[in-house]
């Protein structure tokens, strides 16, 4: 039977409600904005863009409204007398698609993980769940990795955590040194993968195998 408990506060969050007047005033200074870096909004194919801009821009920040269909765990179920302390599930590649909170220009990517379960896990889809949940944020690729690690940690009482990441970042590729091509790849380790150079071994060696 399926364990419905108190999600964390980073992950159980109160939807956003913005009002009719609310979404008037930001299309209005997002019109302005738009007009003064040379958009001519003075076209039918420009004319709803303010309105379709901040759309996009609230969709691609949904994890802020939480996800409560995290709440399903299901028991482990290891035969008895066995421990399973190597016993990994490993799920990816996770696409995924953020913001970078330094320029609020999108990076994109894959996601692996890795856990070793507790007494309880979670079914394969809230894995997607649960990157999508914190990718779909203002945030940098760093912190997204360790929330992912943390998160699924704390919401099934998993004895290790392994997280890795490989995604391009549009404000290197559009702005700057213009660096195009290039990934850029985090990993995460926690509880027994901390501990245990063969798990992240097994982890590791398995992602390569993904490709």
């Amino acid at each position: 039977m399926s364990n419905v408990f108190e999600l964390p506060a980073h992950v159980d969050m109160a939807a956003r409600d913005l009002s009719a007047a609310d979404w008037a005033r930001l299309e209005h200074n997002a019109a302005e904005i738009l007009d003064a870096f040379g958009l001519d909004l003075d076209t039918p194919g420009t004319r709803e863009t303010p309105r379709r801009f901040l759309r996009a821009l609230y969709d691609a920040t949904a994890g802020y409204d939480g996800d409560p269909k995290l709440r399903t765990l299901f028991p482990a179920e290891r035969p008895e007398g066995v421990e399973g302390r190597h016993a990994q599930i490993v799920e990816g590649p996770v696409g995924f698609y953020a913001l970078c909170e330094h320029h609020a220009l999108p990076f994109h990517g894959r996601a692996y993980i890795g856990y070793v379960a507790g007494e309880e896990i979670l079914g394969i889809s809230k894995l997607t769940r649960l990157v999508r949940l914190y990718a779909r944020r203002f945030t940098v690729q760093e912190r997204l990795a360790e929330e992912i690690a943390d998160g699924l940690r704390e919401l099934a009482g998993a004895r290790g955590v392994a997280v890795k990441l490989e995604a391009a970042h549009m404000c290197t590729a559009m702005r700057g040194v213009e660096e195009d091509g290039s990934l850029t790849v985090t990993t995460v380790w926690r509880g027994l993968y901390d501990e245990d150079a063969t798990l992240r071994t097994e982890f590791l060696a398995d992602v390569r195998g993904r490709r």
